[in-house]
């Protein structure tokens, strides 16, 4: 006898994280350009963070053991964004010289070049922060098709900075997860004028840990200023300061306190962080930009409780990035 799969019985299994083959968000994987709109993809790179246990190469695995049980449809937004576009798994970014800090960071760049070229707007899990230096050589700035040939504005929630200047290389990694930042800057891939970095906090060394972020030109807000100023003005900054710029968001795990994302690197335990309500309100506050990819990093899934709350969160994160550009699509269709 055949046993047949109703579409009701369909559905519920691809929503069941334990059951088929892992993709992100239970998308078809297609690692073709041309097929999709949105392209999500895996940079499993640690070699960024010495400072850690190298285990955030496992964050894109991890994330799409869990995405299938994560939110189908955004309430919020009102749509779907698995019907509003094409949005693909393209796979991982192969990186053979995985403890090579350098040579990952140099393919990334070649690889998101291909995206850039293809007008995919990519939604990246990582990986330590320092894939975003990869990511952004190759997605924006001269050349770009995706940005017209602009730098991107960042909205950038961490608990760090990533622009310490006053390093020659963290721990032998020079492209690292703590000076991308800064050479984005400087290589004319992000303008700092039209950039936001929120949620900075933590268990600083220095008095002047903020300084080079000011020289570079970025706004700052740290936790306790948006304590002080409130998520409503926040909003309004972030929205004035970005304007009508090609918008990248990348999203350190660590700028949520570590009661609500326990395993990620370099964890700021000192001082409260942003709960996930908070950070979403941050993230859904540039709807209607001009939002051409983003990343979430820094996930440690060895260090994650045994439900992978973490993991979620990660998941939950991205699906908010990928809803953003789709409502954009979806209004601009």
């Amino acid at each position: 006898m055949t046993l047949k799969t109703g579409d009701a019985e369909q559905q519920v299994l691809e929503t069941t994280y334990w059951w088929g083959v892992p993709t992100l968000f239970r998308c078809p994987h297609d690692p073709d350009l041309t097929n999709c709109d949105i392209g999500l993809v895996g940079i499993p790179h640690s070699a960024g963070n010495g400072t850690t246990e190298h285990d955030q190469h496992l964050g894109p695995r991890a994330v799409r053991n869990v995405s299938p049980n994560a939110r189908r449809v955004h309430n919020g937004f009102g749509l779907s964004p698995w019907e509003t576009c094409r949005i693909n798994d393209l796979g991982d970014v192969p990186l053979p010289e995985l403890n090579n800090n350098e040579m990952c960071i140099e393919r990334m760049t070649e690889y998101f070049k291909k995206v850039s070229a293809a007008g995919v707007r990519p939604v990246s899990i990582g990986g330590d922060h320092g894939i975003t230096g990869g990511v952004l050589q190759g997605l924006a700035g001269p050349g770009s098709k995706l940005t017209n040939d602009q730098p991107v504005a960042l909205l950038h929630l961490d608990a760090h900075t990533d622009t310490y200047d006053q390093l020659d290389h963290f721990l032998g990694a020079k492209k690292s997860a703590a000076h991308w930042g800064s050479y984005l800057v400087r290589q004319g891939h992000v303008d700092a004028t039209k950039s936001v970095q929120i949620g900075l906090r933590g268990n600083t060394r220095s008095l002047d840990w903020l300084q080079p972020s000011y020289d570079l030109g970025y706004e700052v807000i740290t936790m306790d200023r948006y304590r002080e100023i409130g998520a409503a003005k926040c909003c309004d900054i972030i929205r004035e300061r970005i304007g009508d710029a090609p918008l990248y968001i990348t999203f350190d795990l660590d700028c949520l306190d570590p009661t609500i994302a326990p395993a990620v690197s370099n964890l700021e335990a000192g001082c409260r962080g942003f709960n996930i309500d908070e950070a979403v309100e941050l993230v859904q506050s540039v709807r209607g930009l001009n939002v051409v990819g983003g990343d979430v990093v820094c996930l440690m899934p060895t260090k994650d409780q045994p439900n992978n709350i973490t993991s979620m969160v990660a998941a939950a994160v991205m699906f908010e990035i990928i809803s953003l550009i789709a409502d954009r699509h979806s209004a601009n269709a």
